[in-house]
């Protein structure tokens, strides 16, 4: 709908509407149940002008696909369903009824007279088109995050965490505790994989100075999909300033955009803020220097200038991009799932930084996702299976039924309890073993 038409199917809304409201010390009163009728196709309207139907239908139908694999994943893992993001359920209950909710203040500030028609147009235009794109990519996301569990449940998988077996596609609240737990553990028969989804984030902690410094160049680097060879329940390092956070094996990026190789972003990100002379001194950020301009392909002085508050932003190609996140965390497969298919050159650049691309993966076809699912699949081993999973799949097989963590780790402590003079030599005998091995050496 052109812009012109916007206005008049605002402007003849807004009058039909005031025929039922009265406005009292900035208040609406409805004189009839008409206004609030009125309202509401004021508002879909807008969202109708601003998506079009045709977007908005294919929207209905990703969720409905979306919805279908989430309950065959749960099925095949015997998980418990899954737990979404407020703002992300909102939108997967109805899209339409969420997009409208975007313009509740803005709506009722134009009733009132405190807001134009004009400028209610560019803040409506901007609420819906920017909820609508950023739950379209979360979408995406967990269609290729359920997609891969799929395929993993298929050849076996397990859930090992949660344990209330209830997935986990949010983290609201869940790093208070000064950690970063996984949302998802699978148990396959060659080891574990661990799930981490938008992380790192800031966590809850009391530390020094130097670790804030350094933790603030990583919130803002947050891959999309970081997965982990075994059972990890933390990836925070308290102890390692320089890498605040456990290097991954495997960084998964989702690109659901037509276009996204052609787009251009400012990078204000880990690095918004003017530098003390003390972090001048620190030879992490000197690496920074010339690892950063390398990494985004800018030049040194470019660098220097983010570093020290004299520019806003470096405008850096999404490409160069995730040749960053590469280089910041170091994993050892960097994995691209796109929704376009690439052009041969922009395939070729990513695949010379060594990244695998995984393109024409849509919603929908689920099958494209098998290719990834194995590729993890091929990592479980390379940690080997934790001394605690061992002994978990030991008594499951022993009891002929699963158990969870919780409950081995119970066992466990009751049997300490139980047996505390043995528990004691043993930890005596380890002990003195590896005393002795220091002595010798």
């Amino acid at each position: 709908m052109k812009q012109v038409d916007v206005v008049d199917v605002v402007e003849g809304y807004l009058s039909e509407v005031k025929r039922y409201v009265r406005i009292s010390r900035g208040r609406i009163l409805f004189r009839d149940p008409r206004g609030e009728v009125l309202i509401e196709r004021l508002k879909d309207s807008v969202v109708s002008a601003f998506v079009g139907e045709g977007d908005l239908s294919r929207v209905y139908v990703w969720i409905d696909a979306l919805k279908a694999l989430l309950d065959d994943t749960s099925r095949l893992l015997g998980g418990l369903g899954w737990s979404f993001p407020r703002e992300f359920k909102g939108f997967l209950d109805d899209p339409r009824v969420h997009l409208r909710r975007k313009l509740f203040n803005y709506t009722f500030d134009l009733v009132r007279g405190r807001m134009s028609v004009s400028d209610y147009i560019v803040k409506a235009r901007q609420a819906v088109t920017t909820s609508l794109k950023s739950n379209v990519r979360s979408l995406y996301q967990a269609w290729v995050f359920a997609g891969i569990v799929y395929h993993l449940a298929l050849r076996g998988a397990t859930i090992v965490y949660p344990e209330h077996r209830q997935i986990l596609l949010e983290r609201s609240g869940r790093q208070r505790a000064g950690v970063i737990p996984p949302n998802l553990v699978l148990s396959l028969g060659s080891g574990e994989l661990s799930f981490f989804l938008e992380a790192p984030r800031p966590v809850g902690w009391e530390d020094t100075e130097d670790l804030r410094r350094v933790w603030r160049l990583y919130v803002s680097l947050r891959p999309d999909m970081m997965v982990y060879s075994g059972i990890v329940l933390n990836i925070v390092k308290l102890d390692d300033p320089q890498n605040p956070i456990l290097r991954p094996n495997v960084i998964i990026e989702c690109k659901e955009t037509g276009d996204w190789f052609k787009r251009v972003r400012i990078l204000k990100g880990p690095l918004s803020k003017p530098l003390t002379a003390e972090e001048w001194m620190s030879r992490w950020i000197e690496g920074l220097w010339e690892g950063l301009g390398e990494a985004l392909g800018v030049s040194r002085e470019e660098v220097g200038e983010l570093l020290r508050g004299e520019r806003r932003g470096l405008r850096v190609s999404e490409v160069k991009l995730l040749n960053l996140y590469k280089e910041t965390f170091k994993p050892d497969i960097f994995i691209v799932v796109s929704e376009p298919k690439l052009d041969h050159s922009v395939r070729r650049e990513l695949e010379e930084q060594d990244i695998t691309v995984f393109d024409e993966v849509k919603i929908g076809d689920k099958g494209r996702l098998r290719e990834v699912a194995l590729t993890l699949e091929s990592i479980t081993g390379k940690q080997g299976a934790s001394p605690l999973a061992i002994l978990r799949s030991k008594v499951a097989e022993a009891m002929g039924s699963s158990i969870t963590l919780d409950e081995l780790m119970e066992a466990l402590l009751e049997l300490g309890e139980l047996r505390f003079e043995e528990l004691l030599e043993i930890l005596r005998s380890k002990r003195w073993r590896e005393d002795s091995m220091v002595t010798t050496s």
